[in-house]
């Protein structure tokens, strides 16, 4: 039979990248979503650093030409409404890289797994894949599994796809992290999150017209983000920790969201005068990271791989970005013949750092610290955190805002504990990621 290269578990960004690499390089690719796109997600603001890997998939021309609103800068409202100076992009680096997108993610997903086709990807839609295959009567290298042994296709519901490499894009379902227990639940980021659209709501012109803002709640417990898209819809959701914003207050999300927003002045002069165009959504328990991204024959990417926190919108930027190393390690894996895990997940370990480095901002930021009086006292260094912020990640360049960072720390400070210090999903049954949709979503929204 004409088994395909690589199988790809999952049509998101990630998914959709890793494959499209594949195939550019004339790999047979047979990428498997269990829904029928265009379909909701969220995640809709891109950061600069996602334009290298997008610059690849042959994706910037169809970008520049799509309804997307343009994203110049990041703007933060602080707990009493005051308003930084907004971080322009361009500024920093004056390059085509700086200006990127707000998406909506239905229309975006859908154009990245388009592409995905137009190189060769052959992919299928609404095939859920059952199970991943394993041979235990393999030999295991650096990164397999006693119990499994190496991954050699999938399982849908009514036949079997062999392949060299299977790559598990399933997104937060984690298809191979659930069945080896690989999650690992951040200790820190226990947060949760409702949000929903509105027409006609506040917009700035100009170059800050498509800025994110991230407000911060005047009790400082959590922050609303506000994100202009096109067609005069701004997405604005609240984040706070889980067990304040949904524990003893039911499951009225839109009672809730409305009580952040009555308690948040900046959100609500903003929203005041506009109609909401959609339900209310919730999601919770959504960061964590598995313990390994690779064994032989298999490798995780995207949010089959881990989840951060939307503070600074880095989800799709990582989805991209383990696309794009998982394939240069697949295809360099296939030309030794070396599948084994060691070789499929050589690039985790400098992504895990990468991510350690965004993760810091977040921790510090709910930490309270203050990066005003930061940026004030080291001026020298607003352009490093803003290559922080763009996603510049996977250089040790930028680590040098962390001592100067750490003078500042009041005596009673505690160390931010790392991420694999938190609770395995084995120790907690209780905790699962869970998003609810609005009954009246329609497909495609």
């Amino acid at each position: 039979m004409n088994h395909p290269d690589v199988v790809v578990i999952g049509g998101g960004p990630a998914g959709s990248t890793v494959s499209t690499l594949l195939a550019q390089q004339g790999l047979h690719v047979e990428l498997f979503e269990r829904e029928r796109f265009p379909r909701f997600h969220i995640g809709e603001s891109l950061i600069p650093e996602t334009y290298w890997v997008l610059k690849k998939l042959g994706m910037l021309e169809k970008l520049q030409a799509s309804r997307f609103v343009k994203k110049f800068s990041v703007q933060f409202v602080n707990a009493v409404g005051r308003e930084s100076a907004p971080f322009y992009f361009w500024d920093n680096k004056p390059h085509e890289c700086s200006q990127t997108w707000q998406v909506v993610r239905s229309e975006f997903d859908q154009m990245l797994l388009e592409n995905a086709r137009e190189h060769g990807v052959k992919a299928h839609e609404e095939v859920r894949v059952m199970d991943v295959l394993f041979d235990p009567s393999t030999g295991l290298g650096a990164g397999g599994d006693a119990q499994t042994g190496r991954a050699v296709g999938v399982k849908l519901k009514d036949r079997e796809v062999r392949a060299k490499v299977v790559v598990d894009a399933s997104g937060q379902n984690g298809l191979i992290a659930n069945r080896l227990q690989l999650r690992v639940w951040d200790p820190i980021l226990n947060k949760g999150a409702i949000w929903s659209y509105w027409k006609g709501a506040y917009r700035d012109t100009g170059r800050d017209e498509g800025a994110t803002m991230v407000l911060q709640t005047p009790d400082r417990k959590g922050w609303f983000w506000y994100i202009p898209q096109h067609d005069d819809i701004v997405s604005v959701g609240v984040v706070a920790p889980f067990d304040y914003l949904f524990k003893g207050r039911g499951k009225d999300f839109g009672k809730i969201f409305d009580e952040e927003v009555e308690r948040t002045p900046a959100v609500k002069k903003r929203i005041g005068g506009a109609t909401r165009a959609a339900g209310f959504f919730a999601t919770k328990d959504y960061s964590y990271r598995t313990t390994r991204a690779s064994g032989d024959g298999w490798v995780l990417v995207g949010d089959a791989w881990g989840f951060l926190d939307p503070l600074y919108s880095s989800g799709v930027l990582l989805a991209l970005k383990s696309g794009e190393l998982a394939a240069e390690a697949i295809v360099d894996g296939l030309k030794k013949g070396d599948t084994s895990g060691a070789q499929l997940g050589r690039w985790s370990a400098d992504f895990n750092a990468g991510v350690d480095r965004m993760r810091r901002l977040v921790c510090e930021y709910y930490a309270g610290f203050s990066f005003g009086n930061f940026m004030h006292r080291h001026p020298e260094l607003r352009g490093t955190v803003t290559d922080l912020l763009i996603g510049d990640l996977f250089n040790t360049r930028v680590d040098k805002v962390w001592a100067p960072m750490e003078a500042m720390y009041p005596e009673n400070k505690h160390v931010i504990p790392t991420w694999d210090a938190g609770t395995p999903v084995a120790a907690a049954p209780e905790k699962a990621n869970e998003l609810f949709l609005p009954a009246d979503l329609r497909p495609g929204l």
